[in-house]
């Protein structure tokens, strides 16, 4: 059993205002359940003893223990004799249904005024809600022939520039002087994306066995590059925010060598991290002597320019704590696979070796091509900021139009909409939703432990056209999904 807790004070906290209803004990145990469910209460933490959330709750020992019974007999709670309970996940037997089904055929719009089936997937029509990467912006052939210009001074030489060409991570650093970090060249590593960034963290910054504090949900690649690693991965939920005072007892319980944390327009949940909760969470990494890994691939990426920016997480930090990850591939272009490490100089010339043993170096005309796009960085913002709130925007409309029981937050600025069902059946919609030609990816996949079966990740970066047919589809296949038969009774999920 996992050494982390949950006193009854912080449990109730959780909880906020549980509904009043006959007999209470029944709201307590779905309200613990709901938590368990969205990742806001990480499996296997042992929940606080009956008289303690009693008495933070200011009802009977009576009805927590009858809440804790329920729990128990549906799966969310074991308990051991003199050992406590804790929070567990039962198991699920909910086939999809079977591809024997007669599918109905749906006519869904598609392209400028045209109509179509749906269509295998990776077809002719088939929509990707599974990726959320734009397009190059319209600068693009511009800032490509510059930098094809730029080239012929480089080619005489061998190439190979492990930390980067010098040009492209003095622009990089200005972009943070800008945000009013001041940060010298050799604080920047130029990697090969923001995945090759992270992967070469881990080998420099994590051993086997480590503890590591991640976001649920999160990027799923992040997850998968610490288990490579031997990680032991210790997840805090995400979905209703940051709970700053469980993020920090999390790190002081597991003793968390390093976090990896999305401030900046969260994937997927699209949250921002305030002011406040950045100076807070920089100050529970340094009590608990951990380090932060912010992951600000999505940071230029608000939708409304005239809103006040937040400061950098590394603003707060003053010990070398917090290192950077920034991307080209969510702002530029995909095809750019160009990322960057902010951290201390000494930590920087640690990467460059380690790095080596990966790839020798990034490619010099991808890295001319993105600094081209950074001197031009206003433009690029503004044209992405005009074309995600329309679309976000029209995903949102369709949404509320064709799957109106679906609940979301419009955020502020990234990429992708994260959406509850209202059901455990996330994994179940995605497979149908590919009958249908539309690929989504599921909650589950974002998490670490199974859970967020009732989330969805709704990326709106495609033209509203194409959103609208998607969320058309999606409708149809959640209705198959709704009402296929399940083998056995499930708990009451909502």
């Amino acid at each position: 059993m996992s050494t982390r807790y949950v006193s009854g004070s912080q449990l109730a906290r959780l909880l906020g205002e549980v509904p009043h209803e006959r007999p209470f004990y029944v709201a307590l145990a779905r309200a613990v359940r709901g938590l368990v469910l969205d990742g806001r209460l990480a499996l296997r933490t042992r929940l606080p003893a009956e008289r303690d959330l009693a008495a933070a709750l200011g009802v009977s020992r009576t009805t927590v223990t009858a809440a804790y019974d329920r729990l128990r007999d549906e799966g969310f709670v074991e308990s051991r004799q003199g050992a406590g309970s804790w929070t567990a996940l039962p198991p699920t037997n909910m086939p999809a249904p079977s591809s024997a089904r007669s599918v109905p055929s749906v006519a869904v719009p598609f392209g400028a005024g045209k109509f179509g089936m749906a269509h295998a997937p990776d077809g002719p029509g088939f929509i990707d809600l599974g990726c959320a990467t734009p397009g190059a912006p319209e600068i693009f052939d511009a800032a490509v022939a510059a930098a094809v210009a730029e080239l012929g001074r480089y080619s005489a030489g061998p190439g190979y520039e492990p930390a980067g060409l010098v040009e492209l991570r003095e622009v990089i650093a200005a972009m943070y002087a800008a945000r009013g970090v001041p940060t010298r060249p050799d604080q920047i590593v130029v990697t090969t994306g923001a995945q090759h960034a992270f992967t070469v963290l881990t080998q420099v910054m994590i051993d086997p066995g480590d503890a590591v504090l991640v976001e649920r949900p999160t990027y799923p690649h992040a997850l998968g590059a610490l288990r490579r690693r031997g990680a032991r991965l210790v997840p805090v939920g995400v979905n209703e925010g940051w709970d700053l005072e469980l993020i920090a007892g999390s790190m002081r319980q597991a003793a968390v060598r390093l976090a990896y944390m999305i401030p900046d327009f969260q994937n997927p949940t699209g949250r921002l991290m305030d002011d406040g909760d950045r100076a807070e969470l920089v100050d529970a990494a340094r009590r608990a002597d951990a380090f932060l890994v912010a992951d600000e691939t999505f940071a230029e990426l608000g939708h409304d320019l005239t809103a006040p920016r937040m400061a950098p997480l590394c603003s707060y930090d003053t010990g070398g704590r917090v290192i950077t990850i920034g991307s080209a591939s969510k702002l530029l272009w995909g095809g750019l696979r160009i990322g960057w490490i902010r951290t201390t100089a000494p930590l920087a010339r640690r990467l460059v070796l380690s790095r080596e043993a990966m790839d020798m170096a990034s490619p010099v005309l991808d890295q001319l091509i993105v600094r081209e796009l950074l001197l031009r960085l206003d433009e690029v913002r503004a044209e992405r900021a005009a074309t995600l709130l329309r679309n976000r925007d029209a995903l949102a409309a369709a949404l509320r139009e064709h799957l109106p029981g679906w609940e979301f937050q419009l955020p502020e600025g990234g990429m992708s909409l994260w959406a509850r069902l209202g059901a455990p059946v996330a994994t179940l919609l995605a497979e149908a939703a590919g009958r249908y030609g539309v690929r989504v990816v599921p909650g589950p996949v974002f998490g670490v432990d199974g859970v967020l079966e009732d989330c969805v990740r709704l990326p709106y970066v495609l033209p509203p056209e194409m959103l609208h047919a998607a969320v058309e589809r999606l409708a149809a296949a959640y209705r198959e999904v709704d009402a296929a038969p399940v083998t056995r009774p499930l708990p009451a999920y909502v």
